[in-house]
């Protein structure tokens, strides 16, 4: 899902939301549900921001943050950093993937994944957070023309991007102990659930399948979609990027799942009741034909929250060890 197909991925995520707004031993399969606490839990105490800041965007601007009462994050991933770092009454808006519980009436600013540049702007923004992938082009140049301070955001890749991204917008926000605060925390968390995972050998191979059965979209992980990192947390191997796809996601095949031969499947969950659950996810052509498929291990964690790589990181990878291991592990 990163940068050359984040934006037609989250397309898809977001019309989904819309729509929803409007070879071993036989394994026992747990039935996918809600695999995560769909709230954040932010820190104690509620920091007092320390402006003006100058930082430096992953846009290379350098951007100068004088108030941060009204703030507009473009992203589910960066509104969940604001609210755990204890700012979540600054946040006027949000975007369609942000649906955490403390958030959910906040005014929506994007329509479908496009952003809004009049949506923002009616809000007065003090400080818009964005993705390098946040767009159209044309409507973030429009609330930077209107003087509005856009902090862009390089994009998670795994969980070594954690730290990075949060510490990146508690600068911003003038609250970079508390952001120090935050990465100690999300970082000691991802460590304990590390160590809860089971030995397994041979390692389980695990393929990341992205599918929006409405659009007829079902695509397959490989080097570089986001989930990699997870998957090796999790004491599996990346099963997509192992047969060697190189691309960000190809399309889903028969033979590339022969190839890869997964384990175990790792899906978001939206992606998953979309067709039609699990009886119609191994429906899908190759499917039953590979080991996840006939023993039905399938690993399913919500859509907004699985490759955030945020301060819940460690509840999503809790889910996925509790998942992959049924017979003990995670936490």
């Amino acid at each position: 899902m990163r940068t050359r197909l984040a934006g037609a991925l989250l397309s898809a995520l977001a019309l989904t939301l819309t729509a929803t707004a409007c070879s071993g031993p036989a394994r026992p399969a747990p039935a996918p549900a809600v695999t995560t606490a769909n709230r954040v839990q932010p820190l104690s105490g509620t920091p007092e921001p320390r402006l003006p800041v100058t930082v430096r965007s992953a846009d290379g601007a350098r951007v100068t943050v004088g108030r941060a009462a009204r703030i507009v994050p473009l992203s589910g991933s960066l509104s969940e950093i604001v609210f755990t770092l204890g700012l979540g009454d600054r946040v006027a808006a949000r975007d369609i993937t942000t649906t955490f519980a403390q958030a959910a009436r906040l005014p929506l600013v994007t329509r479908g994944h496009d952003v809004s540049a009049e949506g923002v702007l009616s809000l007065r923004p003090d400080l818009v957070l964005a993705e390098t992938t946040t767009g159209p082009r044309e409507a973030m140049d429009q609330i930077r023309a209107a003087g509005v301070p856009v902090l862009v955001v390089d994009p998670a890749t795994g969980l070594d991007d954690v730290g990075a991204r949060i510490r990146a917008v508690a600068d911003a926000l003038g609250v970079p102990d508390a952001g120090e605060r935050l990465v100690r925390r999300s970082e000691q968390r991802i460590a304990a659930v590390r160590e809860s995972v089971p030995a397994e050998r041979p390692r389980p191979r695990v393929a990341f399948l992205y599918l929006r059965g409405s659009a007829s979209v079902y695509l397959i992980g490989g080097a570089g979609s986001g989930a990699t990192s997870l998957i090796e947390a999790a004491g599996g191997v990346d099963a997509g990027a192992d047969s060697g796809l190189e691309k960000d996601f190809t399309a889903l095949t028969s033979e590339a799942l022969v190839k890869a031969a997964p384990d175990a499947i790792l899906v978001m969950s939206e992606g998953l009741a979309s067709v039609g659950g699990v009886d119609g996810l191994v429906k899908i052509p190759g499917v039953a034909q590979t080991p996840a498929g006939a023993d039905r291990r399938i690993v399913a964690v919500e859509d907004g929250v699985l490759l955030t790589y945020g301060p819940r990181t460690d509840q999503v990878l809790g889910s996925v060890v509790r998942q992959l291991y049924p017979e003990g592990g995670g936490r």
